[in-house]
């Protein structure tokens, strides 16, 4: 089965195509990043604007790269939620259209469940069932994967995600959007103890998250230094946070994959490219004996290959999932737990 996935939640527009037999046979992904930076975060408005304009020369480009025509595409897939309204109705309304045109499949892919299955397409990809760290930038979750569809959420974010800690934390020392790389490039020129920040919910005996408190510590030490802050300080203020975070993150997971009993973890969402939370994650698998996976660090950003293997797994399980009314709708806001199969 050949699908074509298309993704267009927030600020990436992204198209693949992914064959079951022969697997990814090429992707293509424009970023936003550039275009929001002068704003210091995601216009709605420009973003779904951008994905207009870049939706059709990225399949132009998939489609030459892959040597594909439409007559070999089975079916297309698109993120239907959650994310950015606008920005989804854009993916939406040119898959329709394609399919319409094309006479093919349509079905739409929750954007949470493509980054959940996103480390099966590695070349040594995690068997069922597994625990799944999703860290992104608005989502902060521990899943119990069963298979395709069957996800249990043993802990998740009472507020802020991690991601959104690390733009927030950007932001109060000076760094430029999207400020979870930056901060994490800084943090590698800070020293580890200077600046210790608290960990929260680490002893809460859950698996619940809460980094608000965190990003709240690290504006009470920005005022503690005042307006003349050096590059120094601010290093190890970035080096304590990322040391916090990590830490979390890291304690969690290993308690998550107790209670589920299991000893496969795959981490999934953009954080999950955080190379200080990879270092933390690959120390605790060597010291407690369990393998941790990751997608391709080109595919921990959002991305059209990890909507088109969903739906290609999705549609060899269930094929009458495919729609051929073409008559769409997204959802913004919608439960992964709540998916059917």
């Amino acid at each position: 089965m050949l699908v074509l996935g298309i993704e267009s939640s927030c600020d990436e527009t992204g198209l693949a195509l992914y064959d079951t037999e022969r697997g990814l046979l090429a992707h293509a992904l424009h970023s936003q990043i550039a275009m929001h930076r002068e704003y210091g975060g995601v216009v709605p408005e420009l973003a779904s604007r951008d994905h207009i304009r870049r939706v059709l020369p990225l399949l132009s480009e998939v489609m030459a790269e892959a040597q594909v025509q439409s007559p070999a595409i089975d079916a297309i897939a698109f993120t239907q939620g959650p994310g950015l309204a606008g920005a989804l109705l854009v993916g939406a309304g040119v898959a329709n259209a394609l399919a319409l045109a094309w006479n093919k499949p349509v079905i739409g892919i929750h954007h949470l469940e493509g980054h959940l299955l996103s480390p099966l397409l590695a070349d040594a990809p995690p068997a069922f069932p597994f625990v799944a760290l999703l860290v992104s930038g608005g989502h902060t979750q521990l899943m119990r994967v069963t298979d395709v569809g069957v996800y249990e959420t043993l802990g998740e974010t009472l507020d802020d995600a991690a991601g959104e800690a690390f733009d927030k934390t950007a932001k109060l020392l000076g760094l430029d959007y999207p400020g979870g790389p930056a901060v994490s490039r800084l943090a590698e020129l800070g020293t580890p103890g200077a600046i210790v920040l608290p960990r929260p919910m680490l002893h809460s005996g859950d698996l619940d998250f809460s980094f608000s408190g965190l990003k709240t510590a690290v504006l009470t030490q920005v005022r503690k230094l005042g307006s003349t802050v050096g590059e120094k300080a601010k290093a190890d203020l970035a080096r304590g946070f990322v040391d916090a975070a990590v830490e979390v993150l890291v304690s969690k997971s290993i308690a998550a994959l107790k209670q589920a009993g299991l000893e496969r973890l795959v981490v999934a969402g953009g954080v999950g490219a955080n190379r200080q939370l990879r270092e933390g994650l690959n120390a605790a698998a060597k010291k407690r004996r369990f393998s941790v996976h990751y997608p391709d660090l080109a595919l921990c950003t959002d991305n059209g290959a990890m909507i088109a293997l969903a739906g290609a797994l999705r549609l060899a399980r269930w094929p009458d999932q495919a729609s051929h009314d073409y008559g769409f709708t997204v959802k913004p806001r919608w439960d992964l737990t709540t998916l059917a199969q």
